[in-house]
């Protein structure tokens, strides 16, 4: 009969979530789960193979959260759905910089590149249909405001700024702005732009 444990294995994962918001990444260790459930390592190990096994699940419950972020701010209606996208990912960075950094600050030396093209073609959509784009141009102009929208995450998650919701908004509208009007007149560099 196999062993009786008293914790499951979403609730481990859930403190290892906590453990991960609290100290971050480097934080989640067996020793130090182990002590957030008041137990052993035995059960952890009862459950999962190894710590790796753990921190993949941690990745996962944290990418969950964040799209939850992502369908609730989409669908809230307070901003446009490809606006609300870029607000959710900030604030997810605001409210949850630990699980943010994991998500997306990590290194990735050693992991093959995820790109999913398909987990962002709703959004390539939007701007074909909202400024009138290819898809080659709407693609190229996603990415160029996602840098944007990953620095302005990344600054607030490491705590280098503190703006408010109403200053990202207007921000990521002039972004926004100077991009259309960028592709508007065909996608060219301003006179003189990358010469010394």
């Amino acid at each position: 009969m196999p062993p009786k444990f008293k914790f499951t294995r979403q609730q481990i994962v859930d403190a290892a979530v906590d453990v991960t918001r609290q100290g971050g990444a480097s934080a989640l260790t067996a020793r130090a789960l182990a002590a957030r459930l008041g137990c052993s390592v035995k059960p952890i190990f009862g459950l999962f193979e190894n710590m790796q096994q753990v921190q993949q699940a941690v990745l996962a419950a944290a990418d969950a959260l964040y799209q939850s972020y992502i369908q609730r701010d989409m669908a809230s209606g307070q901003y446009p759905p490809y606006k609300a996208s870029g607000m959710a990912y900030i604030r997810f960075a605001k409210e949850e910089p630990e699980l943010f950094k994991l998500l997306f600050m990590r290194d990735r030396t050693g992991e093959t590149p995820t790109e999913n093209r398909q987990q962002v073609q709703p959004l390539i959509d939007l701007i074909r249909k909202n400024a009138g784009l290819s898809e080659s141009d709407a693609y190229l102009f996603h990415m160029e405001m996602w840098l944007y929208v990953h620095g302005i995450a990344t600054m607030i998650a490491t705590a280098y700024l503190n703006w408010d919701d109403q200053l990202v908004s207007r921000v990521l509208t002039d972004a926004y702005l100077g991009l259309c009007s960028r592709y508007a007149a065909g996608g060219r560099e301003p006179s003189g732009a990358g010469r010394e």
